[in-house]
């Protein structure tokens, strides 16, 4: 297997690429306008030694007079070697040259003389004789004025390139320092970037992600992480559905995510403490934040979510189950104390009085049932009434129906009608349980008007005014903390039920509690 490179040896090894790729750009570029350069100075070079010669009193004697002594060519000879030049050209008005390198060629005809004797200036590259020179051209003209002729000086194009590679050394030595640079500055950073992700190589950080995005997406926990100015820094899957955040997208924050509420309080720390209880429309979660400090400073916050919908439901049919075996309990034992009672008469020979206290008995028993089940059209709610009225009297607390109470539409989920008015009975009956004698507990059930009315007061200390809205938050609660038992729900959960089902629920200020739900008939529709 090839061995995996090291962080320090990517980054010296791209680092010293980047470099290199730059550096020979660089290098192509600097010469190619250093070459400009130099061509266009050497031009200028050429056309200020041109003007030197033509304006010479002596080249311009002779060439006044003719150039009878050949005096012309002497003297831009002396320039040409004095000033590194390859040629001095000097000719006259007809385009004869009287100097030349070459002496063949004085004497001879220019081959362009019309462009050298328009008494202009000219620079630029002269493919002449002697090969391609920065050529520098200037008119010569007696004192009057009248033109004599025309001054042309070249210097070659390879004394250009010897000056332009002289300059290479100097450009070398700077691009061999900036990569020494390179080098010294891609070692330190690869020792900090170490440090920094603790001596872990690339293929290692990439097996940890890769651990760890495997571990919070497969998890069946809840995980949502909020970096220190309170952005979603990572979420992973069963966070996205108990929240119902499908397209969360990173960076946004919370207040972006989710409205004002007992959620968003809790989440954002405002709310704290642990395990706590949140529940939202379809999810009863547990709720864990924990800030997150680093070297001291703050990095954030993780928050786990657990969904507790299913085994809260069980609890709460196990509560259900336990009030039943109560009921039957209290049931038993009165009927024990009964019988024991009608076992002593008889054994007293007391017949007679044996059957007018089993009739009285029969008839007490019957006659509530059938009342109940006479106001109440659903079986299911009168038998839940009944039992609670029972646990209730076992408790030395009376339940009563009220004599108006009439229901025979349970609405469109009987279900929910039994949580409700069991909640609020169980409520109730926690409520006036640590209450002074007599405790009592009223509901009144109404079906007028395709509205489902549940009145349910007791003569507990009742809630407070400023608390009338918050005692359906869940958490809230004005119960003291029992083992195994999670306070704050019960009302929470009426209301939810309540508030779906398109139904209203109000509480009035104490003494005394007293609650009103309001429930229509029919479902509501729901809007698209």
């Amino acid at each position: 297997m090839r061995r995996p490179h090291t962080l320090s040896s990517l980054i010296l090894t791209y680092v010293l690429a980047i470099l290199v790729i730059t550096m020979s750009l660089g290098f192509g570029l600097y010469t190619r306008l250093s070459g400009r350069f130099l061509d266009e100075d050497t031009e200028h070079e050429a056309l200020a030694i041109a003007q030197a010669v033509a304006a010479d009193e002596s080249v311009r004697t002779a060439m006044a007079a003719g150039d009878p002594g050949h005096v012309v060519a002497r003297l831009a000879e002396q320039v040409r070697a004095a000033d590194d030049a390859a040629y001095v050209v000097v000719v006259d008005r007809a385009g004869i040259r009287h100097s030349h390198p070459n002496p063949a060629l004085i004497g001879q005809l220019l081959d362009n003389p019309a462009g050298a004797l328009d008494g202009q200036t000219h620079v630029g590259i002269d493919e002449g004789t002697l090969g391609p020179s920065a050529n520098g051209k200037a008119p010569m003209r007696a004192a009057d004025g009248t033109l004599l002729g025309a001054v042309s000086v070249g210097i070659l194009e390879s004394t250009v390139s010897r000056r332009l590679w002289s300059e290479i050394p100097l450009l070398g030595l700077y691009t061999g320092g900036a990569l020494a640079v390179g080098v010294v500055v891609s070692l330190f950073l690869a020792r900090r970037l170490k440090r920094m992700t603790f001596g872990l190589e690339l293929d290692d950080l990439a097996g940890l992600l890769q651990e760890r995005e495997a571990m919070l997406h497969g998890i069946r926990e809840g995980v949502v992480a909020f970096d220190p100015h309170g952005r979603l820094s990572m979420i992973n899957d069963e966070a996205r559905r108990l929240l119902k955040l499908r397209h969360a997208t990173i960076g946004v924050t919370l207040d972006d995510l989710l409205p004002d509420g007992r959620l968003h309080d809790v989440l954002a720390g405002t709310d704290a403490g642990a395990d706590q209880v949140v529940l939202t429309d379809e999810f009863l979660l547990m709720v864990n934040r924990m800030p997150v400090r680093l070297g001291g400073r703050d990095v954030g916050s993780v928050v786990t979510l657990r969904d507790r919908t299913e085994l809260e439901g069980l609890l709460r049919e196990l509560d259900s189950v336990t009030g039943l075996t109560d009921a039957l309990r209290a049931q038993q034992h009165e009927f024990s104390n009964r019988l024991h009672v009608l076992s002593v008469l008889v054994g007293m020979g007391e017949h007679e009085e044996a059957m007018s206290y089993l009739d009285e008995l029969t008839t007490t028993s019957t006659s509530q049932a059938e009342q109940l089940r006479a106001q109440l059209t659903p079986a299911a709610l009168a038998a839940l009434l009944l039992a609670k009225i029972t646990i209730a009297a076992e408790r030395d607390i009376l339940l009563t129906v009220t004599a108006d109470s009439r229901l025979e539409d349970p609405g469109p989920d009987p279900r929910a009608l039994l949580t409700i008015v069991g909640n609020l009975v169980d409520n109730a009956l926690d409520a006036v349980a640590e209450s002074p004698a007599p405790r009592h507990i009223t509901v009144r059930l109404r079906d007028d008007a395709d509205v489902i009315t549940i009145d349910v007061t007791d003569s507990g200390p009742g809630i407070a005014a400023d608390d009338t809205e918050r005692v359906f938050a869940d958490g809230y609660t004005t119960k003291p903390a029992r083992a195994g038992v999670r306070r704050g729900l019960g009302l929470a959960l009426v209301h939810r039920l309540v508030t779906r089902l398109g139904g209203t629920i109000t509480c009035t200020p104490g003494p005394g509690g007293a609650f009103t739900t309001c429930l229509p008939t029919t479902r509501p529709a729901v809007r698209a």
